[in-house]
């Protein structure tokens, strides 16, 4: 069964209707308020990319136990600025990748070796890992760019 992008409506939501700010981060009253539409986003894209428990806390940058109890819905905490960041570069690699890619490839591609300077023989998924925030942004631009996008 073929998955769709997980929703990033939540990336782009505007701030308290009277500022007309660009939504951010930083508030911990939105934080609260979009935790929960960017653990379902994450959810998805964990279940379409197949990751590992290890694979998923790593690239959200919390705890196995952790992560099992966010994903199983029973994490009742409010994400932080930095797992934000990780939720969004993450979110915008794969719907970029669905954009580009028409099949299965779109989730299949973190999994595959790439011999490109960013990648210097690693997976995307080893990159990110091992490059972190830095790392998922960039790939998140090379994305953009082979789409076209940047």
């Amino acid at each position: 069964m073929a998955l769709g992008p997980p929703s990033t409506d939540f990336l782009i939501a505007q701030g308290p209707a009277s500022s007309g700010v660009p939504q951010s981060f930083a508030d911990p009253a939105d934080r609260s308020r979009l935790t929960p539409a960017a653990l379902e986003a994450l959810r998805g894209l964990a279940r379409a990319w197949s990751l590992t428990s290890q694979e998923a806390a790593d690239l959200l940058g919390v705890s196995i136990s952790t992560w099992e109890r966010m994903r199983g819905e029973a994490w009742r905490q409010t994400l932080s600025q930095d797992q934000f960041m990780r939720v969004s570069a993450l979110v915008g690699i794969f719907k970029g990748l669905h954009l580009l890619f028409a099949d299965d490839m779109a989730d299949r591609w973190v999994r595959l070796r790439n011999s490109g300077k960013l990648f210097m023989n690693r997976t995307p998924l080893e990159a990110m890992h091992e490059g972190g925030i830095p790392g998922m942004l960039e790939i998140r631009h090379h994305v953009d760019a082979l789409r076209g996008g940047l």
